[in-house]
């Protein structure tokens, strides 16, 4: 399994200190208990001062024992069984929930989260690696969870405040300027001494032990990530579109 560590199906004491070096629970700031296994959360509602908390991947289907957690303001529990949220309610500084990848099938089931005032970012799909829940299938999903969340500033990745995601209208705008200074007379120009903006390895992520700044690696190898399947589905539609041109070019045959 990850890191090395054993597979274990319940959160132990023994557990919890071997992977924090912490010898108090409750001295547990930030924890990352990734794809372990587990499915019984066992004594982690004893780290009371637990910030940030990480389950994802694995087969956690009770989560009573979080509502201890009054602290906890990050939380993944994407890619796990979890259809019943009820003991978030108790999680009152949760800021950022990601349930990705689990078995909610219904609206009413994210009720209970409505009284934690300071919820802004919730996740129930992420395309990125394609999980899901059975709600997201459901046409009018995101409008109902908008209006349930009418504080909420990102749904599912998206920006849904302000004036929607500045990203999203920022590359769209540099792909619009692309597009027009791509094609002369309908011709696509080519640019045989285009060179890189950047020497390789420009982007190579360091890795770091604080855990709040390994959260923003993981989003950001997430966008990473997005941007590239965006570009190579770009690279798809222009060969498409140079061979479909280059077609309309040849002289129609006939076979006789």
């Amino acid at each position: 399994s990850a890191d090395g560590y054993a597979e274990c199906e319940k959160v132990t004491a023994l557990l919890l200190k071997s992977r924090t070096g912490e010898f108090d629970l409750e001295s547990i700031l930030f924890l990352k208990l990734r794809v372990l296994g587990i499915h019984d959360l066992g004594c982690i509602g004893e780290c009371v001062n637990l910030e940030r908390l990480d389950l994802f991947g694995n087969n956690v289907t009770n989560l009573g024992p979080l509502s201890s957690l009054r602290l906890l303001s990050v939380l993944n529990l994407s890619s796990n069984r979890i259809s019943n949220i009820e003991p978030l309610r108790s999680c009152e500084n949760l800021q950022t929930l990601n349930l990705a990848g689990n078995v909610i099938s219904s609206t009413e089931s994210l009720h209970c989260l409505v009284s934690l005032k300071k919820l802004e970012n919730i996740r129930l799909r992420d395309n990125t690696y394609n999980y899901s829940n059975p709600v997201c299938r459901s046409a009018s999903y995101r409008a109902v969870v908008l209006e349930m969340f009418p504080n909420i500033k990102v749904l599912d990745g998206e920006r849904v405040v302000g004036r929607g995601s500045e990203l999203y209208q920022l590359c769209k705008d540099i792909d619009d300027t692309i597009k027009a200074g791509s094609y002369k007379n309908g011709q696509l120009i080519e640019h045989p001494d285009c060179k890189p903006w950047v020497e390789d390895g420009y982007w190579e992520i360091k890795r770091s032990n604080n855990a709040i700044i390994e959260e923003a690696y993981k989003q950001f190898n997430d966008v990473l990530h997005e941007c590239r399947l965006l570009n190579n589905r770009a690279t798809h539609v222009i060969s498409q579109t140079q061979r479909s041109m280059s077609l309309k070019k040849q002289p129609k045959q006939y076979a006789i």
